[in-house]
């Protein structure tokens, strides 16, 4: 594969950012400054899905920190413990089976003076339900899934194991569960050994009120591999 592929294919799925951050004294951080920045991610083949909690002093790009009592975070009751990177700071992870995670689940986010912050999300992952060989002729590629709105949209790498051209990497419409990748577009793509990628990305803010406190991402993807003829 490509080094370009592989770069792509790893972003997709690998969920720490980590940047050039340190972790400040707690008591630094004003409960109204605290940001949050939650990342969920699975992928079909894992046993587990990644829910990865930072809080960030004023707002995206601020310092990671550390919470200390009464501070503290809890997913659907369970409190999580802190974890550190040279990089990334302090934060807070956690490995749940992925059999049992799809529904509704609660973070509660416990501030310096001890009030509550709840964020809900919902963990659907989606199937692909078409079989595909190992070798595929050229024409329009129709893949069928279940788990997707009657409209939704993925993201769709597409990858050949040459330097020169271009792949296909794009957000596309599934309508009614159905993705088709016209034939014309598999110009992008040369014969031989190719690396599909499919993932839905859902992002939105977490708010008080009016005021934006955060930012919650939730992720979803999979990996197939088949000769393109």
């Amino acid at each position: 594969m490509k080094p370009f592929s592989i770069i792509i294919s790893l972003s997709l799925f690998c969920f720490i950012a980590c940047t050039d951050t340190e972790t400040p004294h707690q008591k630094n951080a004003k409960p109204a400054e605290v940001y949050f920045d939650y990342k969920i991610r699975g992928q079909e083949n894992d046993s587990n899905v990644s829910v990865y909690l930072l809080y960030r002093a004023n707002g995206p790009s601020g310092n990671a920190i550390k919470l200390s009592d009464p501070a503290k975070v809890e997913l659907d009751g369970e409190t999580i413990a802190v974890d550190s990177a040279k990089l990334a700071g302090a934060f807070y992870d956690i490995e749940m089976p992925a059999k049992s995670f799809p529904g509704k689940h609660t973070v509660v986010f416990t501030d310096f003076e001890s009030e509550e912050h709840s964020v809900e999300f919902i963990y659907k992952p989606f199937r692909l339900k078409t079989k595909i060989p190992a070798a595929i002729n050229r024409g329009d590629l129709v893949f069928d899934f279940s788990g997707l709105a009657k409209e939704d949209y993925i993201r769709v790498i597409l990858a050949d194991t040459s330097f020169l051209s271009p792949d296909i990497h794009e957000i596309d419409t599934v309508t009614n569960n159905k993705l088709v990748i016209p034939a014309d577009k598999l110009k992008n793509v040369v014969n031989g050994p190719v690396v599909l990628l499919l993932s839905k990305e859902i992002e939105r803010p977490i708010q008080n009120n009016i005021r934006t406190r955060g930012r919650i991402s939730i992720s979803y993807g999979m990996q197939r591999e088949f000769e393109l003829r």
